[in-house]
């Protein structure tokens, strides 16, 4: 960790880049950054309304997604199949993100992000972790292209996209490390997207197809088609672990993940998590407030909330995700990766 001067040098760089969180006069790619977002950030419990995270500066939106068959919806809630839960509305018009029901679905939480992107030009870019509860469903017509689908109505135009990345390389893997990724200006108004397996499907001895397997076999298809545009989500690696963590997958599978993510104690603590940052891979951070010494879940000092993501961002972190929902002059920070 950082010696106290250096900190506190780095902890007012870091304040001072609150006030304008956009304006880069010579703006770094995505890959340099490090960024804030806020843990189950659809719950009633965190915000009212969606678009309150957003107003207060959270870089990642986190939606727990369950593929109801029996109504062809994705539910949206901590423990619910059958129900949503959650603070999506449905807006469509700035004057509706803080008013009228909540507990709607997926799809009306995209919309919520959609029009609040419209209203803000010029934020952004949003991280959007889906954790996928029991997997697909793609048996049942809850699969990974009914779930680009619903990005596509929902979200057109905002994401950016497996193929954005790739470009003229042969794999993700590749772009990643040429480091392809575009600037955060360039990334203004949007969002991209990674899917993690859910706690309850990887509980589920019965379930041998995870979401991480299946959505990349579905990005290698869509290539092999030649319609990987179509598609608009990340598989991401789920869990830390030491060396490279793509060995557990068949060989044709590994250059599609270039999203890792993890709980932040088992990064710092023994994974080497420069080697994701020498990649350009993208490395999401969870449960900040639990590296030792653990700070407060929810209601940290600001000094001590600065200081973590400071000390985590050297750590080579992309995205450090804790529950700081108050934490206006913290959720908003963007600095130097690495």
């Amino acid at each position: 960790m950082f010696g106290k001067a250096q900190a506190l040098a780095v902890a007012a760089l870091a304040v001072a880049a609150v006030a304008t969180p956009a304006a880069y006069a010579d703006s770094p790619k995505i890959s340099q950054t490090t960024v804030v977002g806020v843990h189950n950030t659809y719950d009633p419990g965190a915000y009212g309304y969606l678009a309150q995270a957003l107003d207060a500066g959270s870089s990642l939106i986190e939606l727990d997604v369950w593929p109801d068959f029996f109504t062809n919806e994705w539910k949206v809630s901590h423990d619910s199949l059958t129900s949503n839960k959650n603070n999506c509305v449905t807006a469509s018009s700035p004057a509706d993100l803080y008013t009228g029901g909540a507990n709607k679905d997926l799809e009306s939480c995209l919309d919520d992000i959609r029009v609040w992107l419209d209203a803000h030009p010029g934020n952004g870019p949003i991280m959007l972790k889906l954790e996928m509860k029991t997997g697909f469903s793609d048996n049942h017509g809850r699969g990974p292209d009914e779930l680009d689908a619903a990005f596509r109505a929902h979200l057109a135009g905002h994401v950016f996209r497996p193929a954005d990345l790739l470009g003229s390389y042969a794999t993700l893997d590749d772009a990643a490390k040429a480091n392809n990724w575009p600037t955060r200006a360039q990334l203004a108004g949007k969002v991209f997207v990674e899917v993690i397996p859910g706690t309850v499907e990887e509980g589920n001895p019965t379930d041998t197809l995870h979401t991480d397997v299946e959505e990349a076999q579905y990005l290698q298809a869509l290539e092999n088609s030649g319609r990987l545009g179509d598609a608009q989500v990340f598989p991401a690696v789920h869990g830390a672990a030491g060396g490279d963590p793509r060995d557990k997958y068949a060989a044709a599978l590994r250059p599609w993940f270039v999203f890792f993510d993890g709980d932040a104690s088992a990064w710092v603590t023994g994974t080497g998590p420069g080697w994701y940052d020498a990649n350009h891979y993208f490395l999401v951070m969870t449960d900040a407030q639990n590296v030792a010494p653990a700070i407060d879940s929810r209601n940290p000092t600001v000094a001590q909330a600065t200081q973590r993501v400071t000390d985590l961002a050297a750590q080579h972190a992309s995205v450090v995700t804790s529950d700081w929902v108050g934490l206006t002059t913290v959720l908003p920070l963007v600095l130097a990766r690495g």
